[in-house]
């Protein structure tokens, strides 16, 4: 009985010890719900890279393409056109050069493209500054003077040789072009300012001024280029006494210059091509780096011949480097500008339009 018994526990003991093996077998092929403790202790290989070496996912933003206008130009022959001549050249024989295409328009008076300008037919002119703002005011706003690109260009030349200053003009008699516009103005207002009296008279064309000294009734004149140079040319007793852009600012009390011309342009194209002007702005600035450039003077002085804004190319060599040719843009070009056309008004309100314009006449790139 007692060995029976023990027979009996043995078997027992057997039975769950084979259940303990089937138990454990069966654990070992079921997934752990446990976190391994592998995984959160050692970081995997793209867990250790910063966020800043994450490639973005964003796509790179292309640069915006640049949209081509087709501008309309016009200008003045003679030293209002010339800052151009490098731009026409280019536009004529190098197009691809360019994003945009223009078409150039060249009067001889102004009057020959006042109606299109205020039509909107063109979308910037290079007109005298008085014009630009005659414009601004019969347009009521509608163009803007965005850049100065001609000094004066107006010179007092004599056979005298006792004049060195403005006070040795006083009590002489000065021929001049211009009566009721830009040169009667000038010179009124730097003898004012010097406290000089002269008797200016006027006549109606530079040849007419050349032939009174060509006949000595004449001794002493203030004519603009490239009449100053064709002159000096046709006469070797006249020379240069003084030029009045220097002149005027001597005297000047409100940061004015003697400006001549401005590049105008229509608010419309402003508003729907500001990428177009600025290229514009960019190109006509390089154009006047370019004619102003010594090494190009013969260049220059030849397209001024071929494209009809001055004569003869050797009176445009003569002439090139007395126009006063710049391109100023800005709050430069607005202090120019501004007392400039305040003169004007002063001395005869029609002269710039009858109104004396704002600061709105202005366009100052952002």
């Amino acid at each position: 009985m007692k060995r029976r018994i023990i027979a009996l526990i043995l078997a027992v003991m057997m039975l769950a010890a084979l259940a303990g093996c089937g138990s454990g077998s069966t654990t070992s092929a079921e997934p752990s719900t446990e976190p391994s403790t592998a995984a959160s202790t050692e970081p995997t290989e793209a867990a250790s890279v910063e966020p800043s070496e994450v490639p973005s996912e964003e796509p790179s933003e292309e640069p915006a393409e640049e949209v081509p206008a087709e501008i309309k130009v016009a200008a003045m022959k003679g030293p209002t056109a010339i800052g151009l001549l490098g731009l026409m050249d280019k536009s004529d024989n190098t197009p691809d050069e360019l994003t945009d295409s223009y078409t150039f328009t060249l009067a001889d008076a102004p009057d020959e493209v006042t109606g299109d300008i205020i039509q909107g037919n063109f979308d910037a002119a290079v007109v005298p500054t008085n014009l630009a703002a005659t414009l601004y005011n019969r347009t009521e706003g509608k163009v803007k003077i965005v850049a100065n690109v001609t000094l004066g260009t107006l010179y007092l030349v004599t056979t005298r040789d006792d004049i060195s200053s403005v006070s040795d003009l006083e009590g002489l008699t000065i021929w001049s072009t211009g009566q009721n516009s830009t040169p009667e103005y000038a010179i009124a207002y730097i003898l004012e300012k010097n406290g000089v009296t002269a008797d200016v008279q006027f006549a109606a064309e530079p040849s007419e001024i050349a032939g009174l000294f060509a006949a000595g009734t004449a001794d002493t004149a203030v004519l603009p280029q490239p009449f100053v140079s064709s002159l000096l040319m046709q006469n070797e007793n006249i020379h240069v006494a003084l030029d009045l852009t220097k002149e005027w600012s001597a005297v000047s009390e409100n940061g004015s210059g003697l400006v001549m011309s401005a590049v105008i342009v229509q608010q419309a194209f402003i508003d729907e091509h500001p990428d177009a002007l600025a290229r514009f702005m960019s190109e006509y600035e390089a154009s006047v780096e370019w004619v102003t450039d010594e090494a190009n003077l013969d260049a220059a002085a030849q397209l001024t011949e071929s494209y009809g804004i001055v004569g003869k190319a050797a009176m445009a060599k003569a002439a090139i480097p007395q126009c006063n040719i710049v391109f100023e843009s800005g709050e430069s070009m607005k202090a120019l500008s501004a007392g400039f056309i305040e003169v004007l008004y002063n001395a005869n309100p029609q002269s710039v339009g009858g109104t004396l314009p704002g600061d709105d006449l202005y366009y100052i790139a952002q």
